[in-house]
């Protein structure tokens, strides 16, 4: 028999000091169009905790450290969106086809060193940090010559040990081409895939909050995707702010196509919807 939790929704009041409070520690908004998404989402983790009472389980959070595993736990389940390898295809044409043989041109000429930085925010469960490995293992010639660091960060510590574990599914792989999963994954049962050390030995994973400064030398190119769409203007703001002090001048960042940051990119060179550059002076 279902309690009443198991099936009811958060009330607006409740809605709002769940909403306020992951704002106040995180930036992130939720609107009063996600109550039913919200209550379906807080009760997984009830159920988990035994806990049938949605003001119970907001005053178990208030209390917790930052680092406890419910509360990275609690956030996973709020923030959690749908990822896998080469998601956004277009986006990774341009990488490896314009991005990547430009910079290597630059390197022979002598106009810039072999060396490549590059920051995937919010990268979740590292499905994006290791698209950008593929490519480059794929697309920038004699890379072993090169010094590169693909940094992933999110906030979420779970999603970063999946991350570092590094252990893809079919559904994650399915946009791989094929030419690629044999050159640079390794098959380790039947429905999962690990990145060989060529693209592992690049990769470095760390939490960090976005709505904080990333202590890191600047990037070459930044990657931040369909995350700033939770992000109200005031957050998008701090984001935006701590994104464009480390990003190198003349560096490019790629955003989701509807991130709704047009306005605070009025200095950056529009190339594509989703693709901006930095002045270089």
């Amino acid at each position: 028999m279902k309690t009443e939790a198991a099936t009811r929704q958060v009330t607006d009041r409740q809605l709002n000091r769940y909403a306020t409070f992951l704002y106040d520690r995180t930036g992130i908004r939720i609107s009063p169009q996600k109550k039913t998404l919200l209550s379906n989402r807080l009760r997984r983790r009830m159920k988990a905790l035994g806990i049938d009472d949605y003001d119970a389980y907001y005053e178990l959070l208030t209390r917790l450290d930052p680092n406890d595993p419910e509360w990275d736990a609690f956030l996973q389940e709020i923030t959690t969106h749908e990822t896998y390898l080469f998601r956004d295809p277009n986006q990774w044409e341009w990488f490896s086809k314009k991005y990547l043989p430009a910079i290597q041109s630059e390197a022979r000429k002598g106009q810039r060193p072999k060396s490549l930085r590059i920051w995937s925010a919010a990268c979740s469960t590292g499905d994006e940090v290791y698209t950008i490995a593929s490519c480059i293992a794929s697309s920038l010639a004699n890379h072993s010559q090169w010094k590169i660091e693909i940094l992933g960060t999110d906030i979420g510590i779970g999603a970063l040990e999946e991350a570092r574990e590094a252990r893809f599914g079919r559904r994650a792989m399915q946009q791989v081409p094929e030419s690629l999963r044999r050159r640079f994954f390794t098959k380790v049962d039947g429905e999962t895939w690990e990145p060989k050390p060529v693209l592992r030995n690049w990769t470095k994973f760390q939490q960090h909050n976005l709505m904080e400064p990333l202590k890191a030398r600047s990037f070459d190119l930044i990657v931040i995707k369909n995350v700033l769409i939770y992000f109200d203007p005031g957050s998008k703001k701090t984001v935006f702010a701590n994104v464009d002090r480390v990003l190198a001048k003349g560096g490019h960042l790629v955003t989701g196509p509807a991130e709704g940051i047009s306005d605070l990119l009025k200095a950056y060179e529009r190339i594509h919807p989703w693709l901006h550059r930095k002045p270089s002076k």
